[in-house]
């Protein structure tokens, strides 16, 4: 039987912004190959140097020396296994290098698990998340995530122009790392109070639409089986499925119609609760006159409805997909805004928001609209609703002054 072996590799096909490529550890078994991040980024002709060369500065002695250990230990762990496979190289390679108390290195092993779960869009916002940190502080320790520390990070943030939102997401990615680590409760940083930090959020920015001006949306006539009537088409389906998503739209198969009802699984929960909440839609005709124009009709159950998977397709293609028909449909429902007069910014989160608004106007109960979204908690729901339009406050407030008269 052939064994493993590990090499340093410097992975150029995916340059940084910044120009420089990671090196990373190349293991190599039965013809296949796995790479693991060393959190070491440079350029070919450092690489070069620091590898090949004979006269080497101290920084890059010091780099060597790191690289060098990563790729020993790679080995040692390919030698210690009796039967070996990718999955338990992996398992004790990771670990071996976390009891250096890298945050670098903890991220880089959530993202491999993300990666190998397929929660592709997951693990690339933990990269830019650990990209930024490592940007403003270089190898750093969970002993050096304090209260101070999270300030600073948050200050270096707005100051290079990131919004409250960015600032958000990249900490509570760091918070979910922290919490993975067996660290002492006493030291924890994040929180409410004294000697803790509280992650910032972002003001809640309304994102529905009037009932009046959806139906302006849905009046609006586009060129037959153009882009424009697809977006069009596309976004009222997703409010009318729920406030669906892009990228459960994209996964939705033939099995998952049933008469007049539609069940789904929303792909962003299915792993994160323990069972995962079936969405069900009830099917308007105007939904189903949408599937009929644009669905791809097919006998087997198990087929997308919609010409935009396929089964070849890894979770990157996947994904990029999903971005790519988001970014069309928002281009071509920001035109269709304009040319009816709807001085907002319509894009797929509208749809979503204004489905939950709408119900919420007639009436419906929270706990009901909270269900149809498939939120795991009532809270959640009550960020995605709008207020009631002035009109309508000024009608339900008239019985205040019922019986009034005007005394001379």
């Amino acid at each position: 039987m052939k064994k493993a072996n590990a090499t340093i590799y410097l992975d150029e096909n995916r340059p940084k912004q910044n120009g420089l490529s990671s090196v990373k550890i190349r293991v190599t078994y039965n013809r296949k190959r796995k790479y693991f991040a060393t959190g070491i980024d440079l350029t070919n002709d450092n690489f070069e140097q620091i590898f090949f060369g004979k006269r080497l500065k101290p920084d890059q002695k010091e780099i060597k020396i790191k690289v060098d250990y990563f790729e020993r230990k790679a080995i040692d762990v390919i030698d210690n296994l009796n039967v070996f496979s990718f999955d338990a190289f992996k398992e004790h390679f990771l670990d071996q290098r976390n009891t250096t108390d890298s945050v670098s290195f903890a991220f880089d092993k959530y993202i491999d698990n993300l990666n190998l779960e397929d929660r592709t869009g997951t693990a690339v916002s933990y990269g830019c998340a650990k990209n930024s940190i490592e940007k403003f502080k270089k190898d750093l320790t969970f002993a050096e995530v304090t209260p101070s520390f999270l300030k600073k990070y948050e200050n270096w943030m707005l100051t290079n122009g990131n919004s409250i939102s960015t600032v958000g997401i990249y900490l509570r990615s760091l918070r979910a790392i922290y919490n993975l680590q067996n660290i002492d409760k006493s030291v924890y940083p994040f929180g409410n109070g004294k000697n803790r930090y509280t992650i910032p959020t972002s003001k809640n920015t309304k994102k529905a639409l009037t009932v009046e001006e959806i139906a302006n949306i849905y009046n609006y006539e586009a060129e037959p089986k153009s882009s424009t009537e697809m977006a069009k088409d596309y976004w009222l389906l997703l409010y009318l499925c729920n406030g669906m998503n892009v990228k459960d739209f994209c996964l939705l198969k033939w099995e998952n119609i049933d008469g007049n009802m539609l069940n789904y699984k929303r792909a962003k929960t299915e792993r994160s609760q323990k069972e995962s909440k079936r969405i069900s839609v009830a099917l308007k005709p105007e939904t189903m006159d949408i599937i009929k124009k644009w669905g791809q009709p097919s006998l087997d159950k198990n087929a997308f409805i919609f010409p935009h998977l396929n089964n070849r397709m890894n979770s990157e293609q996947k994904r990029a997909t999903y971005q790519q028909l988001t970014k069309k449909i928002n281009k071509y429902m920001k035109r269709i805004a304009n040319e009816i007069g709807i001085d907002k910014n319509v894009t797929t989160y509208f749809a979503r928001h204004s489905f939950a608004t709408v119900l919420k106007r007639s009436g419906a109960k929270i706990e009901m609209i909270s269900e149809l979204l498939g939120h795991s908690s009532v809270t959640t729901t009550e960020s995605y609703l709008d207020s009631f339009e002035n009109e309508q406050i000024q009608k339900e407030t008239d019985v205040l002054t019922l019986g009034f008269t005007k005394v001379n």
